[in-house]
């Protein structure tokens, strides 16, 4: 069941910060953070499943096993990627109703042809504006509670300029979409141009060397946005801290101090250890 806190903070316009999480550890570390939404990035568990490009390879079963092990696993409101709907109009509706069976809480669906590309990457193409009205309609119409919200993503600013990104975003927020998302506007006038625009809640995507500009909470807050995700900081952080742990090894032998690690005796209790030995405590037959 979708978590109605989401959209209560929009309704309060109280701006939410969202981590991107990929995976279990990820998940459950941002989940203690006192977040008010994680985002599961597509590009992310893709990436920690497959090991493959964000390149429409993954399925609707690769990412919703894993969405909905997320959401078993944590207690924040949960933002997850579903790339094009994974297929036509029947599929858009099959996912959004297995998205939200999931525990899902907001569905980010987007108009780029298939098989679509990540976001901050070139050669995105998309689909007329009318076929993803239609998607959208139909996302609306399946859902079983308005908790459960809908999140209109556009790639057009790449391939065919601001100006159409703008217009689509207009029309899918007026085709129900809750919550609009313009993908990688180029610059902080870019993206304050969007803010003016388009009278729904915006979400702005700051992908660390994507191709927009890391803008300040408090300014996107000020532009009236009211949602910020950071897809790629949880795995390039994890992928800088693990090169550089096992590259100390290589180089000597052994692990050295000039690697933090996370302890790990609270990573046992991340992990939830303790109820393990409690119950092997209390059940014991020694």
């Amino acid at each position: 069941m979708a978590d109605p806190a989401l959209k209560l903070a929009l309704q309060r316009r109280e701006f939410i910060l969202a981590p991107g999480v990929y995976e279990l550890i990820s998940a459950l570390i941002a989940d203690r953070m006192g977040f008010k939404a994680l985002y599961v990035t597509g590009y992310g568990t893709v990436a920690s499943h497959l090991g493959l490009p964000d390149a429409g390879i993954a399925t609707y079963r690769d990412m919703i096993e894993r969405i909905a092990q997320i959401v078993r696993m944590t207690k924040t409101p949960v933002i997850a990627d579903a790339d094009t709907g994974y297929g036509g109009l029947l599929n858009v509706r099959h996912t959004v109703k297995g998205y939200e069976d999931a525990g899902v809480t907001a569905i980010q669906l987007e108009d780029q042809e298939f098989p679509k590309k990540c976001g901050h990457t070139p050669g995105r193409r998309v689909v007329p504006m009318k076929d993803m009205v239609r998607k959208i309609e139909v996302a609306v119409d399946s859902r079983t509670s308005d908790d459960f919200l809908i999140i209109a993503r556009t790639d057009a600013r790449t391939s065919l300029g601001l100006e159409e990104a703008i217009r689509r975003g207009q029309a899918y927020a007026e085709a129900g979409a809750d919550i609009v998302f313009i993908e990688s506007p180029e610059s902080e006038e870019e993206i304050k141009a969007i803010a003016g625009a388009i009278d729904r809640p915006l979400l702005a995507n700051m992908v660390n060397g994507g191709r927009t500009p890391l803008v300040a909470r408090q300014t996107l807050e000020d532009l009236g946005y009211g949602i910020a995700i950071y897809p790629a900081l949880g795995f390039l952080a994890h992928g800088h801290a693990v090169r550089n742990a096992y590259q100390d090894l290589k180089e000597n032998g052994v692990t050295t101090d000039a690697v933090p690690l996370y302890p790990f005796s609270e990573f046992n209790s991340l992990l939830g250890f303790e109820d393990v030995w409690a119950f092997e405590r209390k059940f014991s037959q020694e």
